[in-house]
């Protein structure tokens, strides 16, 4: 129940390590502890109770239930020597008899990715260019497809924005398929949806994580994923959002599979100015 490990300055966004990251460590520790492959894993939820930071980090495993055909776990990730980190409990459940559909509309506007901005391009002549995040140049690749970049001018509408997301290493399993554990990495980027709501000329804020909740809902096996991201309240200084991943195909033109749904709140917070 006792596992090390180390999360690396690439995972890094102001200024902390990417939470789905942290949460994708717990649940492997979890699946490693169970030792089930025949159950995947269903749902998590993960509360950010402490930070943590870059480099080594603790995990630690409690199986609540080991069952036949469906298993409960909890895991805590946190940095040597502190009180609390990042909990997540998660469970796994093999393959039963049931019902299939899907009643959640993929999003109307799917420009293939071959032709939308990446977030690794040149910003406009005139434009002061953001300060580098290894993250985003190294990690994951994103290309809005509905949206505006923070240096346009815009009237605010809805609090909605379509992205296309990949690894620059895409994590596969033995099947080819690619690995779950990946989607906690891509779905934990909710805040985007609240600054397309808020438009341009805002003071700078960040958005840090309180929870994130994942469905696991089908196999993952194209290396772009569609991220339909919608917030659904703001108050009080925290948001409520939530996200869809759809499985499009390689070059992201196939039929819509809906892999992945996501919930999160998060709070804001502002830098002194």
């Amino acid at each position: 129940g006792h596992y090390r490990g180390t999360i690396t300055e690439d995972w890094v966004l102001r200024p902390l390590p990417q939470g789905g990251v942290v949460t994708a460590m717990a649940v492997r520790a979890m699946q490693d502890e169970l030792d089930h492959p025949e159950q995947r894993l269903r749902t998590l939820h993960t509360s950010f109770v402490g930070q943590v930071g870059a480099g080594p980090v603790e995990v630690e495993v409690e199986v609540l239930r080991r069952g036949r055909s469906m298993s409960h776990a909890r895991a805590e990730v946190r940095n040597p020597g502190t009180g609390r980190g990042h909990l997540t409990t998660a469970i796994f459940g093999a393959a039963r008899r049931g019902f299939h559909f899907t009643d959640l509309e993929p999003p109307a506007e799917r420009t293939p990715p071959a032709e939308c901005r990446s977030f690794r391009d040149p910003v406009p002549e005139g434009v002061e260019p953001f300060p580098p995040m290894p993250f985003w140049d190294r990690v994951v690749e994103g290309r809005a497809v509905t949206g505006h970049p923070p240096w346009e001018d815009y009237v605010p509408d809805r609090a909605e924005h379509v992205i296309w997301y990949r690894f620059d290493d895409p994590p596969h399993l033995e099947d080819g398929e690619l690995d779950p554990l990946g989607l906690p990495v891509l779905v934990d980027t909710m805040p985007g949806a609240v600054a397309e709501k808020l438009g341009p000329g805002q003071r700078d804020w960040f958005a840090p994580s309180v929870d994130l909740t994942l469905h696991l809902l089908a196999e993952w096996r194209s290396p772009w994923v569609l991220a339909h991201n919608r917030a659904r309240h703001a108050g009080a200084g925290y948001a409520s959002a939530d996200m869809a991943l759809w499985d499009c195909g390689d070059d992201g033109t196939g039929e819509p599979r809906l892999v992945a749904y996501g919930t999160q709140v998060f709070l804001f917070s502002f830098p002194p100015s």
